[in-house]
C-alpha cells in the first residue's frame, strides 16, 4: 500500500479526523471512493480501446500480401517508350 505501514496510516487518519472533523470525514471518504472507482472504470475503458485497436492492426498485418511475382498492370494504352542509343 504505497510503502506505508500501519502506524503511518493511523497517523494520517488521525490528522484527517482532526482537520475535517467527525461529520465531514465520512462524506470525504465516500466522495474519494467514488472518484477512485470512476478513475478505475475510465482506465479500464481506455485499456480496452487500446487493445481493440492493436488487435485490428495485427489482423490487417496478418492478411496475405499480393503476389509480388506477377507482372505490374499497365493501365496506359500507349506503347512502351523505346530509347535510342548512339552506336
Amino acid at each position: 500500500m504505497f510503502g506505508l505501514g500501519m502506524p503511518e496510516v493511523i497517523l494520517i487518519l488521525a490528522i484527517a479526523l482532526i482537520i475535517f472533523g467527525p461529520r465531514k470525514l465520512p462524506e470525504l471518504a465516500r466522495s474519494l471512493g467514488k472518484a477512485m472507482n470512476e478513475f478505475k472504470k475510465s482506465t479500464q475503458d481506455i485499456e480496452k480501446e487500446i487493445k481493440a485497436g492493436m488487435d485490428s492492426v495485427s489482423l490487417e498485418d496478418d492478411e496475405e500480401p499480393e503476389d509480388k511475382t506477377s507482372k505490374p498492370k499497365n493501365d496506359s494504352k500507349s506503347e512502351p517508350v523505346k530509347v535510342k542509343t548512339k552506336e
